[in-house]
């Protein structure tokens, strides 16, 4: 997601002067339920019930001052404990399963006879307080964590020397409907993929991942490996910050037969030069022998929000701050088949991403609303400057003028699928006192998108709407995320096509299940998922009588 807050949280360690009731029986016969979370188990214990390791609901486990000599496998059932102390026993090992307790911030393991730790500890990215003292380990793992932040140094260590699991199987190609090689439609495939900008990708916010697989140079070439890899026709990127743009994204495709078109975020013009490299934005790429470059046009949402701001004081409260922007391209295909040789056809691909946080769900549907309007007045504008007229839709509908070219939006929208965004895009209207407009002032505003039928009405029970027939490419399909975060997964990137001009023919299906499960994989990015976000892929077939 475009920007993004830390997953380190407060953590208040429990109280050590810990207290306990007994229920009275007049308590026991009044129904009260008894509410604990905490267990402490102290007085030379050598062993313990197997029992224990079933109590999940368990925060914190004191098991120190006692006799245990081995810890089984079986404590890391215990998914919810925060807090575990194991000191003053007489461990000599620790199995690596400890490493599946990712919930845990203090780990206690003062005075053991540990003489190794297993490198799984590193997996740990929450811990805050590893305690190590009086046991006979190496000097470097005491010496490193007596160093300021300690803890999370010799937790970083241990995740870099980690051994990685195996690569998972590719994800397969799922068919929607076969192509009939006998038809003249067009086809080309589309990518679109959010490659998370390298100044995100830090182990404040992804420290689960290896500090060499955030690196940027790790990084870059197993975005680009995939690029190739699948070697879409037309390839949509976010947060491409502007000197990766130039000095690797653009080269590095060109040798391989694209071509493509950039902007930055708007910020990116109240900036230096220098400073202004590093700003984010969309980068389209095209392959040069497919399609010929007509155009480009920038949306800037913070500019049309001003420009609607009257009567709707929140466009510029919250709308026009955000610095956002999309990129729409207008390309000619270059081969149109044998039998339409005297004929054009042009294809129209925005590239878009939507503010990120859930509490601007009402920007994200101003967001959205803006760019379909742009999109909108560019195809009109297209069509009367390029003479590009009239047409009918394949049930025979005749379309407005300009709506004839195929729309392709590539979106990380930021947005689920039940979000008024999605909603929008795909019913073709919306509510204007949706939810998501969370009751804030866009009264003027919405005015000017209303329907023909809420024109005369107040906003309350009317809609906004849009001329678009959209859809997304991967409706009917299983897929459980496009964004996997320890503290979010969910669908938020979208592939979507105007459905009387465009047929989806297939699509890149998800990362298998089982192998995400057997090894533990709980977000990404990954050493082999180098975002934290996955590409969607789809081919797209034009519907046969749409040439222009």
């Amino acid at each position: 997601m475009g920007e993004r807050q830390g997953i380190r949280v407060k953590y208040d360690p429990p109280d050590p002067r810990r207290s306990f009731t007994i229920m009275s029986d007049d308590d026991k016969q009044n129904g009260k339920k008894s509410n604990w979370h905490e267990l402490e188990i102290t007085g030379s214990v050598r062993n313990v019930s197997p029992e224990l390791w079933n109590l999940q609901f368990l925060t914190c486990l004191f098991l120190n001052n006692n006799n245990l000599s081995r810890l089984p496998v079986e404590v890391a059932r215990l998914t919810s404990l925060v807090h575990l102390d194991l000191s003053c026993n007489k461990l000599r090992s620790l199995p690596s399963e400890l490493g599946d307790m990712i919930q845990l911030r203090e780990l206690l393991l003062n005075n053991n006879s540990l003489r190794s730790l297993p490198y799984e500890l590193g997996r740990l990215f929450l811990l805050q307080t590893l305690g190590l003292s009086g046991n006979p380990l190496p000097p470097e793992f005491i010496n490193m964590v007596k160093e300021p932040n300690g803890t999370n140094r010799l937790l970083t260590f241990m995740l870099d020397n980690l051994p990685v699991c195996s690569r998972p199987p590719e994800r397969p190609w799922v068919q929607i409907r076969p192509i009939d090689r006998q038809r003249s439609g067009t086809t080309f495939t589309v990518m679109c993929y959010n490659v998370l900008c390298d100044k995100y990708a830090t182990r404040q916010l992804y420290g689960y991942c290896p500090s060499w697989a955030l690196s940027w140079d790790y990084r870059k070439q197993t975005i680009m490996k995939e690029l190739l890899q699948y070697s879409a026709d037309v390839i949509s990127l976010q947060e491409v910050a502007t000197d990766q743009y130039y000095s690797f994204f653009k080269p590095e495709l060109a040798r391989n037969g694209y071509d493509g078109a950039f902007s930055p975020k708007s910020r990116a013009k109240t900036m230096g030069e220098t400073e202004s490299l590093q700003v984010d934005g969309c980068a389209i790429f095209y392959r040069a022998s497919k399609f010929l470059f007509v155009d480009q046009y920038i949306v800037e949402f913070n500019q049309m929000a001003m420009a609607y701001s009257e009567g709707a004081d929140d466009m510029l409260n919250r709308v026009m701050p955000k610095d956002n922007i999309a990129i729409v391209a207008l390309l000619e295909v270059k081969d149109v088949g044998a039998l339409h040789q005297d004929q054009r056809q042009h294809i129209m691909v925005s590239n878009s991403h939507i503010h990120w946080d859930p509490e601007f769900r009402d920007v994200k549907l101003v967001q959205s609303m803006l760019l379909v309007n742009e999109i909108h007045q560019i195809m009109k504008q297209v069509a009367t400057e390029r003479g590009i007229g009239m047409h009918t839709s394949g049930s025979g509908e005749a379309l407005p003028r300009g709506l004839n070219i195929p729309l392709i939006m590539c979106c990380d929208l930021n947005s689920l699928p039940d979000s008024g965004v999605v909603e929008y895009l795909t019913n073709g209207r919306v509510a204007s006192d949706h939810a998501d407009f969370q009751s804030l002032k866009y009264h003027g505003f919405l005015q000017r998108f209303m329907d023909k039928k809420g024109n005369h009405v107040s906003p309350s029970g009317s809609h906004v709407s849009h001329p678009f027939n959209l859809a997304s490419v991967y409706d009917g399909i299983e897929m459980p995320f496009t964004n996997f975060t320890y503290d979010f997964t969910g669908i938020i990137d979208y592939i979507m096509y105007t459905k009387d001009l465009l047929a989806p023919l297939g699509v890149l299906g998800k990362i298998e299940d089982k192998w995400l499960s057997e090894h533990k994989i709980i977000a990404y990015p990954h050493p082999h998922f180098s975002s934290d976000h996955i590409p969607l892929l789809t081919e797209l077939e034009i519907v046969a009588d749409q040439r222009q």
